[in-house]
């Protein structure tokens, strides 16, 4: 990877997802090592559940090995269960950063697919049918609502309601074109009202 990557060390590098065949110890330890070595920066997770998050950093204290400082899970206006609740309030009260990953839930929050009609326009757009029901719809009106008083695009809202989320540090979104990045970066400035934030949970519910 550092070879590939060009550089000597990785700021950040997470598991993805959990084995349940390694147990945290000997995952934890391999981290010790790297970072030891100066190879990666700190070690972050992907996919934990609140119990298996408790579990890591419960490892981690009792045998003085290097924690998880960051949490990658999956969280946006319509995938919000995994993270809301248990699994947040933990990443708070251990003041873990996260990250989240399929902020705009595959595309589909960017308000560009309404129909499967409009699956075709992108290679993604297979990924995006499963939200096109009445959930899915209501979130997409709301996301025009809210974007409409802001003068700004749904991706840009649905990205900075990520952002006012409690525990949340960041958001992951990728763009295929150069004018999606400054839409992203637009989102990072956008501030949404309580209101705004009432009308956009009231539709995800």
């Amino acid at each position: 990877s550092l070879k590939r990557l060009q550089t000597e060390f990785i700021d950040l590098y997470l598991s993805h997802w959990p084995d349940p065949a390694t147990p945290y110890e000997e995952t934890l330890g391999a981290y010790e090592k790297l970072l030891a070595k100066g190879k990666i920066r700190y070690a972050g997770c992907s996919n934990l559940d609140a119990g298996q998050l408790r579990a890591a950093l419960d490892v981690a204290s009792l045998r003085s090995l290097p924690r998880y400082e960051v949490l990658q899970p999956e969280y946006n206006l319509y995938d919000r269960s995994s993270f809301d609740g248990p699994l947040r309030d933990l990443c708070v009260a251990e003041d873990i950063g996260v990250i989240t990953y399929f902020s705009l839930a595959k595309g589909f929050l960017s308000g560009k697919y309404r129909s499967e009609a409009d699956l075709g326009q992108s290679p993604r757009g297979g990924g995006v049918k499963d939200y096109l029901n009445g959930r899915g719809m209501r979130i997409l009106a709301a996301l025009d609502a809210v974007s409409s008083r802001h003068s700004a695009k749904q991706a840009e809202v649905a990205l900075a309601w990520v952002i006012a989320r409690p525990g949340v540090t960041a958001p992951i979104a990728s763009a295929t074109k150069p004018e999606q990045m400054d839409s992203l970066i637009k989102a990072a400035s956008l501030k949404l009202s309580a209101a705004d934030m009432a009308e956009l949970d009231k539709a995800s519910d």
